[in-house]
């Protein structure tokens, strides 16, 4: 994994009164075909790389992504806090990110493509930050930006499925 492009946990404490509270946990995939790893250094340079070859953005759109074999890698760090500090936003959904954690799995082209190890991983993912922070709304990039696919798959119904509690599923 390349280094992480946030500016880290030593900001001032002027700087860490300017974080909002974080409500949203947001699923995207790559959009890349069934099959097709990709790594954090193609996340980096899709995002930061200046255009044409990348979107220019100063971070990138995630802040941890679940590979085809289950494996969960941070892209950006942050704490386990109830705020969204300066260096921890991502640039997921636009509108949304100064109050979202951004989860995104490799795959995603043409439709729903995870493996049953990304939906396992992605579950106690899911889990674990509502685990951590119980009043959270968990979405779908679809549910912010109407008009897209992403993350190709039904959020709201995989959260009832795997039982997830109705206060923690987003409603646009």
């Amino acid at each position: 994994m390349g280094p992480a492009l946030g500016r880290g946990p030593e900001l001032s404490k002027s700087k860490k009164a300017m974080a909002k509270k974080l409500t949203l946990l947001v699923i995207h995939c790559t959009d890349t075909p069934a099959g097709r790893e990709v790594s954090s250094d193609d996340i980096r340079h899709w995002h930061t790389d200046p255009a044409p070859k990348g979107r220019g953005w100063s971070q990138v759109g995630y802040s941890d992504m679940i590979h085809l074999d289950g494996t969960v890698e941070n892209l950006v760090p942050y704490d386990t806090d109830d705020e969204v500090d300066l260096w921890e936003i991502t640039n997921g959904a636009a509108g949304f990110n100064s109050t979202a954690r951004h989860i995104v799995y490799v795959g995603g082209k043409g439709g729903d493509t995870r493996t049953y190890l990304q939906n396992v991983a992605l579950f106690g993912y899911v889990q674990r930050t509502i685990a951590q922070h119980p009043d959270i709304k968990v979405a779908g990039h679809h549910d912010l930006n109407q008009g897209k696919a992403c993350p190709s798959f039904d959020v709201a119904r995989f959260l009832r499925v795997n039982s997830i509690p109705k206060k923690n599923i987003y409603k646009p």
